[in-house]
């Protein structure tokens, strides 16, 4: 027998009304707990008032909700099966001749969705919000500044001391030694005066300096002289050069393959950006596999001892799906496992995971 129109409604409204509910739920205390962590982060700061603590909080919050979505749907959906179970509705269904995956198939499709506009739409505004979080961090907080930026011109990294700054530009970088090519070094004294410039052919990041080769040095007023060798001071090392760059999170889904792609013709891996493109990719899949597994846990259960069983064994699933995905994500951040295997993996053996066991428990 096939799920007539007015069943598949009827059970897509039930999945609905729960998934937002514990999707309001959860928001809520996530947005109270990061308040009082970035209150407690800001104590001792005259300068950040409750305002700004608030402000930094809700422009986190989409970045937080997009982390917690996959858990909000497994509890949703298995708090909506339990109700269905224990108001025999799911048992009706089955006896007119309905199998549990038509059952299961408007609450697939909600999840489909959802990972889907979650993508498409959801993660630009969370990726926009996410950059000011970081830019009111870095402002009030770490009182940092970020050092580096690429584009379709190349690599512009800044420098600063005590005398003053340099904004470099270069077309390429070995990533391997941090070399430069086609160097061009601007030098400022104090804020924004500026006193001269540096072109060279080559610049090796060395400890505590920069190694200039071939380098036309110019300054206001006066006649451009050349050296074979020239060096300019820094403090800066490929750590912190590498963590200036903007995180993946802050960037939209579309507008990672075009920045994967600038960051790579400048010389950079794009590794770390293309895993988390991939695992935005592969979010719609995960989400169905958490309707399969709260199915798991609550299209048999009743009564108050069925609901608890059902909730724990569903919050259990769900922190040990979290441990693996950090496990398996870390593992493709270092390379030790190809970056599709480590986007797709958690998705895939999730849904494998429960297609098998629900081909386990039931008949139908």
């Amino acid at each position: 027998m096939g799920l007539s129109a007015t069943l598949s409604a009827y059970l897509a409204r039930h999945i609905a009304f729960w998934l937002a509910s514990v999707f309001a739920g959860v928001t809520s205390v996530a947005l109270l707990f990061d308040t009082v962590e970035m209150l407690r982060r800001s104590a001792g700061k005259a300068d950040i008032g409750v305002m700004v603590v608030l402000q930094m909080s809700i422009f986190k919050l989409p970045h937080l909700v997009q982390q917690m979505l996959p858990f909000c749907v497994l509890l949703g959906a298995t708090l909506a099966f339990w109700r269905l179970a224990r108001a025999n509705e799911l048992v009706v269904t089955r006896a007119a001749g309905i199998s549990v995956w038509q059952i299961l198939l408007p609450a697939t499709g909600i999840a489909v969705l959802i990972g889907i506009i979650q993508v498409a739409l959801f993660n630009p505004l969370a990726s926009v919000m996410l950059s000011k979080f970081e830019q009111l961090e870095s402002r009030h907080l770490k009182r940092s500044v970020s050092l580096l930026s690429v584009s379709s011109t190349g690599l512009w990294l800044r420098q600063s001391d005590k005398r003053g700054q340099s904004v470099i530009h270069a077309t390429r970088v070995a990533h391997s030694d941090m070399s430069l090519q086609d160097v061009i070094i601007f030098l400022f004294e104090g804020e924004d005066r500026f006193i001269g410039r540096v072109d060279a052919d080559t610049a090796q990041l060395q400890d505590g300096y920069w190694d200039i080769k071939n380098a036309w040095i110019s300054a206001p007023n006066k006649r451009a002289r050349f050296v074979a060798e020239h060096r300019i001071n820094t403090d800066l090392t490929l750590n912190k050069i590498l963590d200036s760059f903007a995180s993946p999170q802050t960037m939209s889904f579309w507008q990672l393959p075009g920045f994967i792609e600038t960051l790579e013709k400048a010389g950079f891996s794009g590794h770390r950006h293309k895993l988390y493109w991939h695992s935005l990719l592969a979010s719609p899949l995960l989400l169905a596999a958490m309707i399969l597994i709260a199915a798991i846990f609550s299209l048999r259960s009743t009564g108050r001892a069925g609901a608890a069983l059902s909730i724990s064994g569903a919050v259990f699933s769900g922190f040990f799906l979290y441990f693996m995905s950090d496990l398996v994500y870390a593992l493709g951040l270092s390379a030790s496992i190809p970056t599709l295997l480590a986007a797709w993996t958690p998705a895939g053996v999730s849904t494998l995971l429960g297609l098998s066991a629900l081909f386990h428990i039931e008949d139908g």
